[in-house]
C-alpha cells in the first residue's frame, strides 16, 4: 500500500492522535478544509450532549513544514476537551496518594468506581471484547471501540481529500433513509420522535465520488482490487453492516442483458449506463464511484435492552452512557472520508508516490497515452 495509517487514543483520554506514511512531498494543505471536515462529523440531528463539548481541530505534529507536505510521516493530534472531567478515572499512571489528604483520595476513588462499567450492551463490542482479553470493567472497551476514534479517520481521509483535489477528484455523500424514512424532509422530526423514546436509529448512505482516472486498482492480486478495498475500508466504520457498489444487491434480480453497461466510443470510451457503480474487474472504469452503505442504530440507548453483569452473571439493563441516538450524517462524512484514504493509495499506487512533480508527470502522460487508444 502506499498510503499506511494508524491511530491511537481513547474516547475520554487526552486525545486522538494518528500518523500517516506514505503522503508524497509537495503538496500544500489546506487546513480550513481538513477542520471544516472535523465539524461536518459532529453535525446532524441527533447527535449527544459530547458534540457540545467537542470542537475538533486539527494539530500537525510532523510531516508538514509550511502547509507543504514533506514526504515524513505525518503525525496528528486532536484534542479531547472532555478529558478535563476524567483526568482520575483515565489517568496513564498510576495515581500517587502519598501526598493527598483523605478526603481527595475519597472523591478520587469514588470518581473511578463510578466510571467503571459492569453490564453489557447488545450489539457492541463489551461481551466478545471483554471475553477476548479477560476484561472485569468494560470501560477498556467502550474507550477504544467508540466511534469517537473515527475524528481520526476525519483527519486523515481529509489530507488525502485534499491532495486528490490537485487532480479534480472529489467526493460527496447524501442520506437516502433514516429508519423507515426517505424523505429528507422529515428525518429531522422523524429523529427527535425517537430520541425523545430514548431509541436510536441507523439509516442509509450513498457516497460519489467523481473524475477517478481509469484503472486505479487491478485485477491482478485479490488485495489490490478497488472494490475490495473501498468495502473493507467502508465496514470497518462503526456500525456499518453492508457496502454496496453500484446496483449492489439488485444485480440478483436482474439479468445481465439488462444489467451491465454497454460501452461506446466518441472521442473516447464511456457507458451510458453506470450500474456498475464506476468499478468493473477491481478496476475504476471512468465512471462516477457510487457506493451505499448501511448503518444499523447505534447500541448505546436510553431504553435499554436486556443484558447481563459481567461479574455476577445477574440479568440486568444495559449500561448507558451518554451517546447519539442518530449519528447516520455523521457516519457519512466518516465514510466520505475512508473512501477517499482508499482512492489516494490507489491513485499514488498508479501514478509515483513521492513528490508532486513527478505525480504530475506521470498522470498527464497516462491521460495522454489512453486518449490516443
Amino acid at each position: 500500500m502506499a498510503i499506511r495509517f494508524l491511530t491511537s487514543g481513547e474516547s475520554h483520554g487526552q486525545s486522538l492522535n494518528a500518523i500517516i506514511e506514505g503522503i508524497p512531498y509537495g503538496y500544500e494543505l489546506d487546513f480550513d478544509f481538513i477542520n471544516s471536515e472535523l465539524a461536518s462529523r459532529q453535525e446532524g440531528v441527533g447527535r449527544g450532549g459530547r458534540m457540545q463539548i467537542e470542537k475538533d481541530k486539527i494539530k500537525i505534529k510532523s510531516g508538514v513544514r509550511h502547509s507543504i507536505t514533506t514526504a515524513s510521516p505525518i503525525s496528528i493530534e486532536i484534542e479531547n476537551k472532555d478529558w478535563k472531567n476524567w483526568v482520575y478515572p483515565m489517568s496513564v499512571e498510576k495515581i500517587d496518594f502519598s501526598s493527598l489528604d483523605k478526603n481527595l483520595i475519597n472523591e478520587i476513588n469514588e470518581k473511578i468506581e463510578e466510571k467503571k462499567i459492569n453490564r453489557f450492551r447488545p450489539a457492541h463490542a463489551d461481551l466478545a471484547g471483554a471475553l477476548k482479553y479477560g476484561f472485569d470493567d468494560l470501560r477498556y472497551i467502550l474507550e477504544r471501540s467508540s466511534a469517537r476514534e473515527t475524528a481520526t479517520r476525519v483527519a486523515v481521509g481529509a489530507i488525502c481529500q485534499n491532495i486528490l483535489k490537485y487532480y479534480n477528484i472529489e467526493f460527496s455523500f447524501e442520506i437516502l433513509s433514516v429508519g423507515k424514512c426517505n424523505k429528507k424532509e422529515e428525518f429531522s422530526d422523524y429523529i427527535k420522535t425517537y430520541q425523545k423514546e430514548g431509541d436510536s436509529l441507523g439509516g442509509v448512505i450513498k457516497i460519489v465520488i467523481k473524475n477517478v482516472p481509469i484503472g486505479l486498482g487491478s485485477f491482478v492480486h485479490w488485495d489490490k482490487r478497488l472494490d475490495g478495498k473501498l468495502a473493507q475500508a467502508l465496514m470497518s466504520i462503526p456500525a456499518i453492516k453492508s457496502v454496496e457498489i453500484g446496483l449492489g444487491k439488485n444485480y440478483a434480480e436482474i439479468s445481465g442483458y439488462n444489467s451491465h453497461d454497454e460501452i461506446y466510443y466518441d472521442e473516447k470510451y464511456y457507458h451510458k449506463t453506470n450500474n456498475s457503480g464506476g468499478i468493473e474487474g477491481g478496476m475504476s472504469n471512468g465512471e462516477d464511484i457510487i457506493l451505499t452503505i448501511a448503518m444499523k442504530p447505534i447500541p448505546t440507548m436510553k431504553k435499554a435492552l436486556n443484558s447481563v453483569e459481567i461479574k455476577t452473571h445477574k440479568t440486568s439493563l444495559a449500561h448507558f452512557e451518554r451517546a447519539d441516538n442518530c449519528a447516520v450524517y455523521a457516519c457519512g462524512v466518516v465514510a466520505k472520508n475512508m473512501s477517499a484514504i482508499i482512492i489516494l493509495d490507489s491513485f499514488l499506487d498508479k501514478f509515483g508516490s513521492d513528490c508532486k512533480r513527478d505525480i504530475d508527470n506521470s498522470f498527464e502522460n497516462y491521460k495522454k497515452r489512453i486518449n490516443e487508444l
